[in-house]
């Protein structure tokens, strides 16, 4: 499931794939730029923001995109057949040339950028959101989120702040709502709300008060520990990756107790969430099928990042 610190991974592929190189193929298979072409252009970087990413080309554009819960970006050399879904999942096709190489004798420029040394190209699967933005117009897409866990923009006080903004709200949900912080998903909200021994249903303003201040803390520990791990990591243990999410009916790691699901939120998404009844605190939804696993969600404690 694509978090922050999934996102943060899949830029720096991309950037290592792309940025310096000139396109040689832009395909944008969603009708609003079907025709739309960027061969020809220099790609300049690939940025994380939150669960965001932003593609910046020659020109003044930005390629903005999103994963939601399912989406991927892929690189390939010319080598490699297409292995990220069907063909009719695809959104974007990117590929990027080398830039010739440097003349001896020639002045390099002072902001040279280290240019791809082989063509690859980066696909698109599955992304709910792909649009074309000029670059000078990327608030439309990401100003509305708080400080980014993984960004140069973090702000623990702000992003507290954000957080306190609604004391009765669920903490669960604050947590999802990027506009208070921006990286966190179903995922380390159940991570976070079990580390704390509370709820993800307890209002936010009941959090006891030496859990303010270590709560936006904790929150970017975790993610920064798993920025560079191919397989997601919240316990510190090898083989029990998780200590709650996608453990319904399993033993607590803690004390044994069977782990619970539950949806949280309006129901217009899916959104598991996964609590120990016996370590954690607070409200609970009044039917708590810790019998009966959330559909689709069981059995997910190792949560497998992709390697392209």
């Amino acid at each position: 499931m694509p978090e922050g610190d999934t996102v943060w991974q899949t830029a720096k592929r991309l950037h290592a794939a792309l940025a310096g190189g000139t396109l040689s193929r832009s395909d944008f298979r969603v009708p609003k730029y079907a025709t739309a072409d960027l061969t020809g252009r220099t790609v300049l970087d690939v940025t994380p923001r939150g669960k965001h990413l932003l593609t910046r080309v020659e020109g003044g554009l930005t390629i903005h995109s999103h994963l939601g819960m399912e989406g991927s970006w892929k690189v390939f050399n010319d080598q490699q057949r297409w292995t990220g879904g069907p063909v009719h999942q695809i959104r974007a096709i990117l590929t990027a040339t080398p830039a010739p190489t440097h003349r001896p004798n020639t002045p390099a420029t002072p902001d040279a950028r280290p240019a791809p040394t082989a063509t690859h190209t980066a696909v698109g699967y599955r992304l709910p959101v792909l649009e074309l933005l000029r670059t000078t117009e990327e608030d439309r897409a990401v100003g509305h989120l708080g400080p980014d866990l993984l960004g140069p923009d973090w702000d623990p006080d702000r992003a507290l702040a954000n957080l306190l903004t609604d004391p009765g709200r669920q903490l669960g949900e604050a947590l999802l709502d990027q506009r208070n912080l921006a990286g966190i998903g179903n995922v380390y909200k159940s991570e976070l709300c079990f580390l704390l021994r509370v709820t993800p249903w307890l209002p936010i303003g009941a959090l006891p008060a030496e859990h303010n201040a270590q709560l936006p803390l904790l929150a970017k520990k975790l993610l920064e520990a798993n920025r560079d791990r191919p397989i997601r990591n919240t316990t510190g243990r090898r083989g029990q990756d998780l200590f709650v999410y996608g453990r319904a009916r399993r033993p607590c790691l803690r004390c044994a107790t069977p782990v619970r699901v539950a949806d949280q939120g309006d129901g217009s998404r899916e959104r598991p969430t996964y609590w120990c009844p016996n370590c954690q605190a607070g409200p609970t939804p009044s039917r708590t099928p810790g019998a009966t696993p959330h559909h689709g969600t069981q059995n997910r404690g190792t949560q497998h990042r992709t390697t392209n």
